[in-house]
């Protein structure tokens, strides 16, 4: 390891002074304004806080050339606008009681100041009722004169040549391209937290988009997609303290990072890591692998109950009773995701035309009737589910029949409709009055048994099922370990197991919703998901990955012949399963 070269203490140690006030400024704007997406962010808010309901965003060079925001708030008088300029100015608190309550975006007094240090800022505003308005111009810690200018309404702000003055700090910034894609993701976060307000981005005088003041799903669609929207519920749920509402997309649409992830606490884009453990741990049994989620959530609680004082750039913030905030959305999100039918879309294409008897779909094998042989189906349409059935099983089927006799005109047709056969042994082809779903029989069962087992498992512990002779299981030593440490928990997943020898133990009873499984496999994977998380949280993640690994043992497997009868009784459970659209590993 090389020395590391000692400096002597100088006789005259560096004198105490006082900064000058431009370099107090520009240290401050390092805080405030770190890149153009950040200037633009405390413009934008400010622009919020004057009650702004049209802003128009103009960006050149990224951000670095130019950034301009016009809205039409209530301005800011001509005698006040030096005060604008001046560090720790502001209109939104006077006093730490109001600090501790902010409700506003702003509140530092430090944006258009920090601008005017690092930038040639240039503010025309005019406020109602006023004849004219007034502009007032800064540049390198030194601020201009108020003049008269002509002007609508409301404030433009325009900062031109950012870091100009500090050549160093410039350096740093990305290229062109990039510092747009933080400034548009900026005002997108603004234009979905106030969706009432109309907005346009513009950059190197071309449009980039344009929104106007809609409702929040019509945002959403705008800004993140069809398919987010398609995908997305609606939330709304109160409480005594907090509310939690927005959009949240099913397991269907993910993402491979968390850029579609919106987060607002009293209407502040945040990036919590509290919120964010909430999020992961409600989409636990329904995301695969590392896909993240797509949300657009607002939290509303009393600002007294949230410190937003945390950091310059206000992202985070400080929850008082954070347990509470985090079983609150946690909760919310999980109730969202467990709607029965939620997932279970109806298909958006057209469906099918005609049913041809003659071509069964994919090849597989199909119980078709005698009357659909003949070709009775040729007139009707899939739109038609319930007469269909009757025609292609018999109107007449009697007691045991697979097909249930049906009312055609007056069935009411289920979500997932009904069953018309199996594919290649693993697919249940249904038809509901949108067209034709195919169920994967499997990853179905499995869900509505994990289900049953989390709901048992909560309530009492899984049920049991004493074995009428134990069974054996070899095991090695870390397994014996974990039936000796872990019998109570495994007592509550249904098995009765106790050592029998110093290389066996007796298993004397299973889950009783398991009647036929292989026993000694499933114990040593239930085993295994105890062991990879840990006895400290085996009740909470090892015991639903146990649950999961014996919902799968207990599944119906690939190639089984199913009836009709049992082809539909899958599927009114589906309907009737909390997040049945989504198998047990996403």
């Amino acid at each position: 390891m090389a020395a590391v070269e000692s400096r002597p203490l100088s006789p005259n140690p560096p004198r105490i002074r006082v900064l000058p006030d431009l370099l107090i400024s520009q240290i401050a704007a390092g805080e405030v304004v770190e890149r153009p997406a950040a200037a633009l962010k405390e413009l934008l808010e400010n622009s919020l806080d004057a009650g702004a309901k049209s802003l128009d965003i103009e960006l050149l060079a990224g951000g670095i050339r130019r950034i301009r925001v016009a809205d039409d708030g209530h301005g800011i008088a001509a005698s006040e606008l030096p005060l604008a300029l001046a560090r720790h100015a502001t209109s939104k608190i006077g006093s730490l009681e109001e600090l501790e309550r902010v409700s506003s975006l702003g509140f530092r007094g430090e944006a258009l100041a920090s601008l005017a240090a690092v930038a040639r800022l240039s503010v025309v505003s005019v406020t109602a009722g006023a004849r004219h308005g007034a502009r007032i111009e800064a540049a390198g810690g030194e601020t201009g004169a108020v003049e008269p200018a002509a002007h609508d309404a409301g404030t433009v702000v325009c900062a031109d040549d950012l870091f100009y003055n500090t050549p160093a700090r410039r350096k740093f910034l990305k290229s062109e391209a990039t510092e747009f894609g933080h400034c548009d993701e900026v005002a997108r976060r603004i234009a979905l937290a106030r969706p009432e307000v109309a907005m346009t981005l513009t950059h190197n005088g071309r449009r980039v988009w344009s929104a106007p003041g809609q409702s929040l799903r019509a945002r959403a669609r705008d800004l993140l997609g069809a398919e987010f929207d398609d995908a997305a519920v609606e939330l709304s749920e109160p409480g005594e303290a907090i509310t939690l509402s927005g959009l949240a997309a099913l397991p269907r649409y993910t993402r491979h990072a968390r850029d579609q992830q919106y987060v607002y606490v009293n209407g502040r884009f945040v990036r919590d890591k509290l919120i964010a453990h909430a999020l992961r741990s409600a989409y636990a049994d329904v995301l695969h692998g590392d896909r993240q989620p797509a949300l657009v959530l607002f939290l509303a609680l009393d600002p007294a109950r949230v410190d937003v004082n945390v950091h310059p750039g206000k992202s985070e913030v400080r929850f008082r009773d954070a347990h509470a905030v985090h079983q609150f959305v946690f909760h919310a999100i999980r109730k969202a995701l467990a709607r029965p039918g939620e997932s279970a879309a109806a298909p958006t294409a057209d469906p099918l035309a005609w049913v041809r008897p003659s071509a069964p779909v994919g090849g597989g094998t199909m119980p078709w009737s005698a009357r659909a042989q003949q070709g009775q189906l040729s007139a009707l349409s899939v739109r038609e589910p319930a007469a269909f059935y009757q025609t292609l099983f018999g109107v007449n089927a009697g007691p045991g029949a697979d097909a249930p006799v049906i009312d055609a005109p007056a069935a009411p047709i289920p979500p997932l409709g009904f069953a018309l056969g199996q594919l290649h042994g693993v697919y249940v082809l249904a038809q509901n009055a949108e067209g034709l779903v195919l169920v994967d029989m499997h990853a179905a069962h499995e869900r509505i048994l994990y289900e049953r087992f989390k709901a048992a498992f909560d309530a009492a512990g899984v049920a049991a099922q004493p074995l009428l002779a134990p069974i054996a299981v070899a095991l090695g030593e870390r397994d014996r370990a974990l039936v000796e440490r872990e019998a109570a928990l495994l007592s509550r997943l249904g098995f009765d197991v106790a050592p029998l020898s110093e290389r066996e133990v007796a298993v004397r009873s299973i889950p009783a919703m398991l009647p036929s499984i292989d026993v000694p496999a499933m114990l040593r994977e239930v085993l295994d998901e105890i062991a990879d998380h840990g006895a400290s949280h085996a009740v909470e993640s090892g015991r639903n990955e146990a649950l999961s690994t014996m919902a799968c043992h207990g599944a119906v497997r690939a190639n089984r012949q199913l009836t009709i009868a049992e082809m539909n009784a899958l599927l009114r459970q589906m309907e009737e399963t909390e997040r049945s659209g989504q198998c047990n590993h996403g």
